[in-house]
């Protein structure tokens, strides 16, 4: 297992190979950055960007989606996965907007989760990216690659990762440590093919130095 030190180093080698690394959804509001991340689940984020110009286009307020057919919805975004029910959760996510916060997005963990279709991992980025709060958000890039690199034990869960993460690097690193493992888990240190030969960290990487082999 990596330690605090180690792991601050791992992450600050990563940062040199992806310095300018940021969130990929585009988004022209609190809302419709709301909507895109939910829409990310399971689905990437270049997907998402090409629904979202028509989808935010037809429904730029919480009030418009509020007022929608899902079925209606659903034909905006019916190229990614999971569309049908992803449909539903947008249009009952904006009445809870409209109903309970006035339109506006809320800013708290406890807040944004009460919405329909928000989990943590959604949260944490809507907090970290719109409203600047500290959150270090795990997807399936930040899980895998805290496993590899033995930031975090085989069998942590995602919720635990998040608080090891958390204790290991400082707050102030959060949001752009999130980002940079991102980018490393889509261009560097990939599900399905790594590319641990040319890996600057395959001297701190058990499961790489296993790899090639």
């Amino acid at each position: 297992m990596l330690d605090s030190k180690e792991t601050q180093y791992a992450l600050q080698e990563v940062g040199k190979m992806f310095p300018n690394a940021t969130t990929s959804l585009i988004a022209d509001s609190d809302y419709h950055f709301l909507l895109a991340v939910i829409l990310s689940a399971q689905t990437t984020d270049k997907a998402v960007n090409k629904i979202t110009p028509a989808l935010f286009d037809r429904y730029k307020y919480p009030i418009d989606m509020a007022k929608a057919d899902p079925k209606e919805v659903a034909k905006y975004i019916k190229t990614i996965g999971l569309y049908k029910n992803k449909a539903k959760y947008l249009v009952e996510c904006s009445k809870m907007l409209v109903e309970n916060f006035n339109s506006v997005v809320p800013k708290t963990h406890k807040e944004l989760m009460s919405l329909s279709g928000v989990g943590r991992k959604t949260a944490d980025v809507v907090l970290a990216e719109r409203f600047g709060v500290p959150a270090f958000a795990v997807d399936t890039h930040v899980y895998r690659i805290s496993k590899r690199l033995a930031i975090v034990p085989e069998d942590a869960t995602v919720r635990e990762t998040e608080r090891i993460l958390m204790s290991k690097v400082p707050k102030e690193d959060w949001i752009k440590s999130h980002h940079r493992m991102i980018f490393w888990g889509r261009y560097q240190c990939m599900a399905r093919a790594p590319k641990c030969e040319t890996c600057p960290l395959l001297e701190i990487c058990q499961e790489g130095q296993k790899r090639i082999k």
